[in-house]
């Protein structure tokens, strides 16, 4: 055998077809692939070459998008060639399973990419990919792999295969490494817009990064934050009108005659004393003052008489028809409560 002998591990009927292009040492050895074979193949004019250290591409020229994060993850993961893959159930109807990997997921740039960010560069123009792991792993940054480390793993989405950091976490990930506020604003305002995620997990996992002393993450916080209470306020009003609510009065005061400032509503429907109030808090330092103001007015305004329907942009999106049937209960049962207190409605 010489350097330009073609190899082929004895078949893993398991693995999709990326994964049999792209195996481990130790994968390739538990097919009966010697170290020296390994090494005789990857020599210049070889037909395998070494993507990551014990990882390897068993054909020639550039990696692939999919072979890249599909290498990453497998110099990452947790013992991979001590389970190289899930065995394909009989009688599933898929021809592969994909790939168990342990305590690695894809996350910042790569993994907003494969969420369909479009304002995340594509995944080949990507000089690293970072991959998150648990905080006590002893793993080094090397070649296209950034190592991120976290004391406790958020739940990976699957995405053709590959798990992958939920938005939130992939965002911090990737705005932690950047210095572009254009690129952090378009980031941040996508994952509200484009509905992938609210605005306030976003704001969370920024806190838990520590970013926001960083004047360009606060500025794209607060254009985040504007923007999901546009769209809130947008889900609201489909909510009155597609579920045929009676129209309330938008965006208001409440005082008392002669009295002090009561707060804002965003709706409020005066004839049965029931206000609906958007909860677009950010869970930031403040939190607890936050809502420690919220719990006050909504106390204050029920010893008047109104009831207050806190709810957030997350139901407003995941469960309008539940939503709805809630305000429609509180508007029925105001004929059966007493009478409310007279308050002065003033546009807000």
């Amino acid at each position: 055998m010489n350097h330009n002998t073609p190899l082929s591990p004895r078949p893993l009927r398991h693995l999709s077809d990326v994964q049999l292009r792209v195996l481990t040492t130790a994968q390739l050895r538990s097919q009966g692939v010697s170290p020296a074979d390994i090494n005789a193949q990857c020599r210049p004019g070889g037909t395998w070459q070494q993507l990551l250290p014990g990882v390897y591409l068993l054909r020639p020229g550039p990696a692939t998008s999919e072979e890249r994060l599909h290498a990453v993850l497998l110099y990452a993961a947790r013992s991979p060639a001590a389970e190289p893959a899930v065995p394909a159930q009989p009688g599933a109807g898929e021809p592969h399973a994909p790939q168990r990997y342990t305590d690695a997921m894809i996350t910042g740039l790569a993994a907003l990419a494969l969420h369909r960010f479009s304002s995340a560069p594509p995944l080949l123009s990507l000089d690293r990919i970072d991959v998150l792991v648990p905080r006590l792993r002893r793993l080094r940054s090397t070649g296209c792999v950034r190592i991120v480390r976290t004391p406790g793993m958020p739940e990976p989405e699957q995405i053709t295969g590959i798990p992958v950091a939920p938005v939130p976490r992939a965002l911090a990930d990737a705005v932690a490494d950047l210095a572009d506020a254009g690129v952090v604003r378009r980031l941040l305002t996508e994952a509200v817009r484009g509905g992938h995620c609210e605005p306030a997990a976003v704001v969370k996992e920024l806190t838990q990064a520590r970013l926001l002393s960083r004047p360009h993450v606060v500025d794209a916080v607060d254009s985040l934050l504007a923007e999901g209470r546009a769209i809130a306020e947008d889900r609201l009003y489909r909510m009155v009108h597609e579920h045929s609510l009676p129209d309330p009065v938008w965006n208001v005061d409440l005082r008392l005659p002669g009295g002090p400032h009561l707060g804002g509503l965003d709706a409020y429907w005066p004839d049965h004393a029931v206000a609906v109030e958007l909860d677009t808090r950010a869970p930031r330092q403040d939190e607890d003052a936050m809502w420690s103001e919220y719990a006050r007015k909504r106390e204050h305004l029920e010893r008047l008489g109104i009831t207050v329907v806190h709810i957030t942009p997350k139901k407003l999106r995941d469960s309008m028809d539940q939503q709805a049937t809630v305000v429609r209960t509180a508007l029925m049962a105001s004929a059966d409560r007493d009478p409310a207190a007279y308050v002065v409605v003033l546009p807000r």
